[in-house]
């Protein structure tokens, strides 16, 4: 996918390097934005192989957001991407779609002076087994758009303030909004931080499979997919390996500007891996830059397209999405920062 490479190009020429919590070094770029026309494909990225056991994880991902959980006792059948940051029951101090679908309601005597609140008989509220109330956002757009489709309140937020202040990990794709524009409806994801060879390419085929399955029950076609990333990142390794990058960023700069066609990505590639000391022991594909340069140096190929079953959020399955007519360059793997 084309913009899906301009990022990658503009994250890795124009970022600065930073240091963060996972001890793993970064490039990183402030407020990258892109978009994406649904209509003229899914956009799973073709420079490196997403299909198989990538795509099954994204799929069961995007399941259990939907059902609202906020243990991954299923999900973890089916990859272990949440591992890292659940307990032994598989419970986790925050979670996407336990807010998309059971987002808080504060109790009686916690609500302040003049605020507004649903009572337990709204349309969108649902009383938990101990009594909390909680809202439904996904089914509140989902409602709204096919009763006033003109809206512009379409929001859904998996961040609440003081959650995010003590959780393990607070959602990183965190608010995101629909829009319909005559008969294609858009939305607009807003990410406070993001992994550029990792995660990025799951958050687009996530939300463009979101988009597709909220349109379908709404009536609408799929429209435009709509991504800003507010520190939108590149790992570059530990130790020696990522304080090289404290010292010969310009240089790489340098080099990328001097690119002109997508062989002489090959070149960077060569150069760094030359001059670069190596990775320690353990810590081997941390380093994200020679993958993501491979993958500039890659022509991207056609779109698949994807099918879903007209389901219910509550109902869609694995089973019920298909990917079709998929091909890609081969897999590149890169290392987790955790």
């Amino acid at each position: 996918m084309r913009q899906y490479l301009e990022l990658v190009d503009t994250v890795l020429s124009e970022g600065t390097y930073k240091p963060n919590r996972t001890g793993v070094d970064t490039i990183s770029s402030f407020s990258e934005h892109y978009e994406v026309d649904l209509q003229d494909g899914y956009p799973l990225l073709t420079t490196k192989q997403m299909d198989g056991y990538r795509w099954n994880s994204m799929l069961h991902e995007v399941c259990w957001y939907l059902s609202g959980e906020e243990h991954i006792r299923d999900l973890r059948e089916e990859t272990k991407i949440w591992d890292a940051w659940a307990d032994d029951e598989g419970r986790l101090d925050t979670a996407y779609g336990r807010f998309w679908r059971r987002f808080p309601i504060p109790e009686d005597d916690a609500q302040l002076e003049g605020e507004s609140w649903p009572d337990e008989t709204h349309q969108w509220v649902t009383e938990e087994a101990d009594g909390r109330r909680t809202f439904d956002q996904l089914q509140y757009v989902i409602d709204t758009l096919s009763d006033s489709p003109n809206s512009r309140r379409l929001v859904v937020n998996a961040w609440h303030p003081a959650n995010a202040a003590v959780s393990t990990l607070p959602p990183c794709h965190y608010s995101f909004v629909f829009n319909a524009q005559g008969d294609r409806l858009n939305c607009h994801l807003t990410q406070r931080s993001g992994d550029t060879a990792l995660g990025i390419p799951f958050n687009i085929a996530a939300y463009a499979l979101l988009t597709k399955v909220i349109a379908q029950q709404t009536g609408f076609k799929p429209g435009t997919f709509a991504h800003t990333v507010v520190d939108t990142h590149v790992y570059c390794g530990r130790g020696d390996r990522g304080e090289w990058y404290a010292d010969n960023l310009e240089t790489l700069q340098s080099r990328l500007n001097d690119v002109e066609d997508r062989e002489d990505y090959l070149e960077v590639k060569s150069w760094l891996e030359s001059a670069a000391p190596d990775e320690a022991e353990g810590d081997e594909r941390l380093d994200h830059v020679p993958g993501l340069l491979e993958q500039l140096s890659r022509e991207p190929l056609e779109r698949p397209t994807l099918e879903v079953a007209d389901v219910s959020i509550d109902e869609l399955a694995y089973e019920d999405v298909e990917l079709k007519n998929y091909e890609s360059h081969e897999g590149i793997e890169f290392a987790v920062a955790e």
